[in-house]
């Protein structure tokens, strides 16, 4: 329950801080005229309806069990960092198309850039200190929807920092030697677009991996296998290993095999030393232990995992006949 209120507060944290940037960003760029300063209240509107989607992803991921859902709520997590990821494609779409308007048509000028400047910083600032927040607080619980909240933010550091950079070109420019680039202002919209759609692609990506039941990450998984070998010559090998990750909870399955002639409560000890070790390492790992005998027939599955030597499993087969 702690880490749960450790993510919804940081959650209200990020939808607070892009509520008020959505609100400064807007006004300056309207009052200035600044495509690029608009295109961040809008990059900023849509890190707000992230946020708010992220908000409610983690309240709802850390409901127990029930019986429509047995297996918990985790990929709610998912499902809202994949529908994160469309929210922001289609705001670097529109950025892109009011940017190639306004390279078409660069007769507007801009006023009291040095607003846009200031907001620029400010977002920057307030933005790389909230992803921080957001970033630690989701490597300690293992949220994706907290993952995803603080990389928007942490692409709205570069994003407003390209267009603080470019607003100040065009204003140096200006007073120092009398020329208008204001192309710079839309240019630097389009790269803030660019980022926008490399976020969209990268949380896509995640998020649809554990929506399709894909297996844990390879270093993870490498270490359940290598923890089981620990446990020779307790056990005489294993098969199945099936993985699988919904929001912060982990699957593990897997079918483990004994002598033919242990006692059940022995394998049943051996099961339990195995779940425990994986529940310390990786938490909120659901574990699921098969036991099986080692009756001698040695099927191609059961080759693959056995820890047996060839002429154990010969001595194997003879005691099993």
């Amino acid at each position: 329950m702690n880490a749960q209120r450790r993510k919804s507060s940081v959650a209200w944290l990020s939808v607070i801080s892009n509520s008020t940037l959505v609100l400064f960003k807007l006004i300056v760029g309207l009052a200035i005229g600044s495509i690029s300063v608009i295109s961040e209240a809008m990059h900023s509107g849509i890190d707000l309806a992230a946020a708010i989607i992220a908000l409610l992803a983690v309240r709802t991921s850390g409901k127990p069990a029930d019986q429509e859902h047995p297996y918990g709520h985790g990929k709610i997590e998912n499902i809202s960092g994949f529908f994160e990821a469309l929210l922001i494609a289609a705001a670097a779409i529109w950025i892109i198309i009011e940017a190639a308007q306004r390279l078409k048509h660069p007769g507007l000028e801009m006023d009291k850039i040095g607003w846009g400047i200031l907001v620029m910083f400010i977002s920057a600032l307030a933005n790389f200190f909230v992803s921080q927040r957001l970033t630690k607080i989701a490597k300690e619980t293992d949220s994706i929807a907290l993952q995803a909240d603080g990389c928007h933010l942490r692409t709205d550091v570069i994003t407003s920092m390209g267009v603080m950079i470019s607003l100040l070109l065009i204003m140096l420019l200006r007073f120092t030697f009398r020329v208008k680039f204001y192309w710079l202002d839309p240019a630097s919209a389009i790269v803030v677009a660019c980022f926008i759609f490399k976020t969209a692609y990268d949380l896509t990506r995640q998020s649809l991996r554990d929506l399709m039941d894909a297996s844990l990450p390879i270093e993870e998984e490498a270490w359940i296998r290598e923890y089981i070998s620990r446990l020779r010559p307790s056990i005489c090998g294993f098969h199945r290993l099936r993985t699988r990750k919904a929001g912060t909870e982990r699957f593990v399955e897997l079918h483990l095999i004994v002598e033919a002639h242990m006692l059940v409560t022995e394998a049943h000890d051996i099961s339990e030393v195995l779940t425990s070790a994986i529940e310390n390492r990786l938490p909120h790992t659901t574990v699921t232990v098969h036991i099986e005998p080692c009756d001698g027939k040695c099927p191609e599955i059961c080759i693959q995992g056995c820890f047996l030597s060839e002429g154990e499993r010969q001595t194997q087969q003879r005691l099993c006949k």
